[in-house]
């Protein structure tokens, strides 16, 4: 088991992100900040469990429940918003879009019942403060996720004027979510997979 949990999260978004093994080792130490003899201890690991071979992903779905067995309970804050993306139109703040709102403008599966973005720590009062006059505390069309480590943010893109997370991280998101998630999961981690 590794000994620094975000570090070696941060190595699979690596792989996750560049699966063909294009990534050199030292390459993968650097961006992720991660010392080289670590990620070298750290692949060799997931080449035994039949994860990965080199810095090339063998198995991209064993990769991505490595990820979610290392990670912490999300903290999130439930709110009810009218018209929550448009509102996300407006935002000036750093976040990112995940799991249903996001699937469905990546691959257009899931009906986007609630709409989930992370956020980082040291901006949550400002969000909280702007939700509290537009809608209601509580379960609702809106969530809050304080991300565990804002790594995640350099993987966002940009889709019809969101920011989204990037579909590696999305895949991660919607496998964390299960129920019908799982669904919009198993096709487009298919679809993921493909070789190019």
């Amino acid at each position: 088991m590794p000994r620094d949990n975000a570090k070696a999260k941060r190595i699979i978004l690596e792989l996750l992100h560049c699966p063909g093994g294009s990534l050199s080792k030292y390459r993968i130490g650097k961006i992720s900040q991660t010392n080289i003899s670590w990620v070298i201890e750290f692949l060799k690991n997931l080449e035994k469990q039949k994860i990965a071979k080199g810095t090339r992903v063998v198995d991209i779905n064993k990769l991505i429940e490595y990820y979610l067995s290392l990670e912490v309970k999300q903290k999130v804050f439930d709110f009810h918003i009218p018209r929550p993306l448009a509102y996300l139109k407006s935002v000036k703040k750093s976040y990112a879009l995940t799991t249903y709102a996001a699937e469905n403008l990546v691959s257009h599966h899931l009906f986007p019942s609630r709409t989930d973005v992370y956020v980082k720590e040291g901006d949550i009062d400002q969000w909280k403060n702007e939700l509290f006059k537009k809608g209601l505390i509580g379960r609702g069309n809106f969530r809050l996720i304080i991300a565990q480590d804002e790594y995640i943010f350099k993987f966002v893109q940009e889709i019809k004027r969101l920011k989204v997370v990037s579909v590696p991280l999305l895949l991660i998101d919607l496998k964390r979510e299960g129920g019908v998630c799982l669904e919009a999961y198993n096709y487009l981690v298919k679809k993921y997979s493909k070789p190019t």
